[in-house]
């Protein structure tokens, strides 16, 4: 596998707004668009191309599966979008026909790359994507709470005035409605969020942390409301995880992962803090939680398993593998 070489399945507002991100990165060399509406990938294709005068060398080109057969990484970002008024879980049963359609065709061509799963609601689509593809969990994962995280860290250095980068903190859980804000362990640069508000004359804590976490929670649908979608954060997110696994980075950021034992959870994808490096997700992280925080990660957890259910999926054993690659993953 070429490591310097990445597919992106999906060439809608995401799926483009990705491939530009990756591009002026310098991360990758070759680039390969895949998308149903083979027109719209030569499209962007060629106007991803008309860039090359100011950017670092990357060939950009509008393909099929077997084009992705020596890429180190393949995004997926396919699927139907979240309309106005629709939560992210609405939409699962046409985005599981999706991957049904998509994740053997990739495993067809190529059995060594990592999947980035990007589609929503993407917790629920990673699991799909690890159970169709038959690679070892940690060569597949999602973008998860990435973005959420991100959003926090914004608003609330924001309200602190502030730089984001120096507040430190975790969404996890689903990406979604029933995901979990962090709180206990937040804090700004060492300093912890509570002393620090209450350093800055902010002394309702339990009032604003949860304004935050919902103005967190409710970005999605406020942006989907005034523009139709959401695109610029997430694919900031998405080159953020590709950094961490072409630089062997060993970052830790809350992707959505097989969990397996930690937080006294089994058999879910779901975002949590990871190690991310050259070998995808090398650790699970059990950061600490305070009992309402856990027991809130544990109805997520609930949440995502009845999701599937309802669903209807299934693993078509003509795509789906053993997972014998699976090598276990302590915590720290």
């Amino acid at each position: 596998m070429d490591i310097r070489k990445i597919g992106i399945i999906g060439c809608g507002m995401v799926g483009a707004t990705v491939a530009f991100a990756l591009m002026e990165s310098g991360m990758f060399t070759d680039m390969i668009l895949v998308d149903v509406n083979r027109d719209r990938a030569v499209g962007e294709a060629m106007d991803l191309s008309h860039c090359q005068p100011y950017i670092k060398p990357v060939e950009i080109r509008a393909g099929g599966y077997s084009d992705l057969s020596d890429c180190g990484i393949v995004i997926i970002t396919a699927g139907v979008n979240q309309k106005p008024g629709e939560t992210r879980l609405d939409i699962i049963k046409k985005n599981v026909a999706v991957f049904n359609s998509i994740v053997p065709e990739i495993v067809k061509y190529n059995n060594g790359a990592f999947l980035l799963v990007v589609s929503n609601p993407v917790d629920v689509l990673t699991y799909v994507a690890y159970k169709l593809s038959g690679y070892p969990s940690n060569r597949v994962f999602g973008s998860g709470t990435v973005l959420d995280t991100a959003r926090l860290r914004y608003l609330v250095g924001r309200r602190l005035n502030v730089d984001p980068r120096s507040v430190h903190a975790f969404v996890v859980g689903e990406h979604g409605d029933s995901e979990v804000a962090v709180w206990s362990s937040a804090n700004v640069s060492g300093i912890e969020l509570g002393d620090y508000c209450t350093h800055k004359g902010f002394t309702r804590h339990e009032e604003n942390r949860k304004a935050l976490a919902d103005s967190v929670k409710n970005s999605a649908y406020e942006i989907i409301e005034k523009k139709g979608a959401t695109y610029y954060g997430i694919a900031a997110a998405v080159r953020r995880i590709c950094e961490c696994i072409v630089r062997d980075e060993h970052s830790i950021m809350p992707v959505s992962t097989l969990v397996r034992g930690h937080y006294g959870l089994d058999d879910v994808c779901i975002s949590v803090p990871s190690l991310i490096g050259s070998q995808g997700v090398e650790d699970i992280l059990d950061i600490k939680l305070d009992d309402c925080e856990q027991a809130a990660l544990r109805e997520s957890a609930r949440t995502l398993k009845d999701a599937l259910a309802e669903s209807g999926f299934y693993t078509d054993r003509r795509c789906g593998g053993k997972h014998d690659g699976d090598a276990p993953r302590s915590s720290r």
